[in-house]
């Protein structure tokens, strides 16, 4: 009965409205009360049931307590957005099993289709390429923001159209709202070319939008757009290399982070850098971009000394995400610190209030770091490319330069982006997916969630390989992020979202 209580009592106040739980991206959730170190093992807890999709699951699902569907009364709600361009709203427990609602971006008797992974002639994300970014969602207003990708029929005699769109959507219906969609437009744009990959950030009542590419292939620029939220009207565009192209920004599907004063961090990713030479490329950098009226300018940026060689050895900085420490955080001494790493490994900790020209502090890691760490309880969770899952310690403004504990076992490419849920300060879990390697595109494999305990890192709690049979994810896709609310776990997989919780009263 008590794990019972509990997970009323956390559906009320739980809330998970962007990719990573916050605009920081701390990947920390602290109103879980039934998922304990002590509840969380192969013998109570596992698959309670997966729900179908239209298409491919890249984007981290998201979830709200108590919404009032019109006709089907109070839900929580576990929002899903498919490849396939498609929205579905979820009873986050399953009753009953078929969505609430669910909305399509495709109208095959208006010639809209989803864009082809042939079509941008990259085999990475397939079969489709709808909507890759995690959406996010603004409880104030009651919206969902969405962006989608679709291609678009001219007739016989022209070739297709490839558009990409903002919507804003009801979260009680799905309905468009603010006059929606427009569709993303700026000069020198390709919406064939620009990948949005990087989930959608919500701050200061601005949508932020970024794009990277498709394998690479070019030409193709680094963006970051900004929307205003009740108007859908674009408020500034930003190019991170209006001369020499590339800088795209992907890290590794997470977010753009956001600080409390509402300046926007992102990691840019091949390119030449120009800037110390008075040119406008930011390859392979770290920026913190200010708005100020219409225009997006940087405020500040740190570019590692061996960018060029980076940029040679396509080693992008930007195949992880920003980390912003929380200003309130007693460790951080006062320090405003940004975290950042990409494919050579090394992980930096960045001076927010001067990002450079050289780091606060920095360290080499196994593996390549193809995600982002997260942060809770004066603690930084990293798991880089074949490397153990790490724990380092946060205190006087430092990490430890060495882990405070480690995983017993080591993980292939490309590593994975942690979660950790606890309430408050206690009954930490570190979540993560084991996925695959790139190489391995056209393999079928089930992801492994793991859950290892917060306070130690030695010791995994569970994973869903203990019991296979009866607890195997949909299969498996790169960048996934597990997301945790209300007590329960969600997966995104291959056309499906696995659910696991507890199973049976403890």
């Amino acid at each position: 009965m008590a794990a019972l209580c509990a997970l009323s009592a956390i559906s009320l106040r739980a809330q998970v409205v962007t990719r990573q739980y916050d605009a920081a991206r701390t990947g920390a959730t602290l109103n879980e009360r039934a998922l304990t170190p002590a509840t969380v093992n192969v013998s109570n807890f596992g698959k309670l049931f997966s729900w179908p999709v239209d298409g491919d699951v890249y984007a981290q699902p998201l979830y709200l307590p108590r919404v009032d569907v019109p006709g089907k009364g109070m839900h929580d709600i576990v929002y899903v957005a498919t490849s396939h361009d498609s929205v579905y709203a979820f009873d986050a427990a399953g009753q009953p099993r078929e969505p609430l609602w669910q909305v399509s971006f495709l109208d095959a008797g208006a010639g809209i289709g989803p864009v082809a992974g042939t079509d941008v002639r990259c085999p990475f994300i397939s079969p489709e390429v709808g909507i890759t970014p995690t959406p996010v969602i603004d409880r104030q207003t009651g919206t969902m923001y969405v962006l989608a990708r679709t291609k678009e029929s001219q007739g016989m005699v022209s070739s297709a159209r490839f558009v990409q769109k903002l919507h804003a959507l009801a979260i009680t219906t799905g309905a468009e709202k603010f006059g929606g969609p427009v569709e993303i437009t700026a000069q020198n744009f390709d919406p064939l070319k620009e990948l949005p990959r990087a989930a959608l950030l919500l701050a200061n009542g601005q949508v932020y939008l970024t794009w990277g590419s498709s394998c690479d292939i070019g030409p193709y620029r680094g963006w970051v757009m900004a929307y205003d939220a009740k108007t859908l009207k674009q408020t500034a565009v930003f190019d991170t290399a209006p001369d020499a192209g590339q800088s795209g920004i992907w890290q590794a599907d997470n977010g753009p982070a956001a600080d409390a004063a509402g300046q926007v961090y992102v990691i840019t990713g091949n390119g030449k850098f120009t800037v110390d030479q008075h040119g406008r490329d930011y390859g392979d950098s770290a920026l913190q971009l200010k708005l100020a009226g219409n225009q997006l300018t940087v405020a500040s940026y740190f570019t590692p000394a061996n960018q060029n060689l980076l940029d040679q050895t396509d080693r992008d900085f930007g195949a992880g995400g920003p980390l912003v420490i929380p200003d309130d955080q007693p460790q951080a001494a006062g320090k405003h610190l940004l975290i950042a790493g990409g494919k050579d490994g090394v992980l930096y900790a960045l001076d927010r209030d001067h990002l450079g020209p050289k780091s606060w502090q920095n360290f080499k890691l196994e593996g390549g770091v193809y995600s982002t760490p997260a942060f809770w309880n004066g603690h930084l969770f990293v798991l880089a490319t074949n490397d153990a899952l790490k724990d380092y310690a946060l205190a006087d403004g430092r990490l430890s330069d060495k882990p405070v504990a480690s995983s017993p076992n080591t993980f292939g490419n490309p590593g994975a982006t942690p979660v950790v849920s606890a309430n408050g300060t206690r009954d930490g879990i570190v979540w993560f997916l084991e996925t695959k390697a790139f190489r391995d595109y056209q393999i079928q494999r089930p992801s492994v969630l793991h859950a290892f305990d917060a306070a130690n890192v030695a010791r995994e709690l569970y994973n869903s390989g203990q019991n296979a049979s009866r607890d195997a994810a949909g299969p498996t896709i790169r960048f996934t992020v597990p997301m945790v609310a209300g007590g329960r776990v969600y997966v995104p997989a291959r056309r499906e979202v696995t659910v696991y919780g507890l199973l049976r009263v403890i």
